[in-house]
């Protein structure tokens, strides 16, 4: 997010307004902050809009009280916070909306390679062979860093210093996780079906 536009001219004390009225100015605000960012925005730049000694958990919370019954919502993902459509609405979104992009369209292949270099980063495309049994192909590799849900992570110290994958805060945003402790355990997995 942009920092230190204007901040020296925002008043964020709001010294002048009853108790109650502060309150709210404070959450639309974050409201608007929200609302204009296309990625999370963490507690700290919060803080920077609002009042000193101000909880934001408290006004994030407020807020999302206030969005509650509407079609979108405050979501906690990637170590800040972001406005999403709630899932109830995704077929009307995509029936009519232009997503372009937005859309993961990945096959099941994908999504399992996908989880694999979140589990196992930062991981070579030896390492996910050894995982699949099969040659994971660049071409596959590329259409998951185009989409920014893999980066390169450091070189292998193996010879000749191959390139390692890691997950992006894309990843995290496109799956719905704060961090990757947020991730499903394997127990949970297999007993999903969804690893043997």
């Amino acid at each position: 997010m942009a920092k230190d536009r204007s901040e020296s001219d925002l008043d964020s004390e709001l010294a002048d307004l009853l108790p109650e009225l502060r309150w709210r100015e404070w959450m639309r605000r974050i409201e608007a902050v929200l609302f204009a960012s296309a990625s999370p925005v963490p507690r700290e730049d919060l803080a920077r809009v609002v009042g000193q000694g101000v909880s934001v958990d408290l006004l994030v919370e407020d807020l999302a009280a206030d969005l509650d019954g509407r079609a979108f919502e405050i979501a906690q993902v990637a170590g800040g916070w972001m406005f999403r459509t709630r899932a109830a609405y995704a077929l009307a979104i995509c029936a009519v909306a232009d997503v372009g992009e937005q859309l993961l369209d990945l096959s099941e292949f994908d999504i399992a390679v996908l989880a694999s270099i979140a589990y196992h980063q930062p991981i070579t495309r030896d390492g996910l062979k050894d995982i699949f049994g099969k040659e994971i192909s660049r071409d596959l590799i590329g259409r998951l860093h185009a989409r920014d849900l893999i980066g390169t992570g450091p070189r292998s110290p193996r010879r000749g210093a191959p390139y390692t994958y890691v997950t992006t805060e894309q990843f995290l945003v496109a799956f719905d996780l704060e961090s990757l402790q947020d991730l499903p355990d394997r127990e949970q997995l297999v007993d999903a079906g969804v690893v043997k």
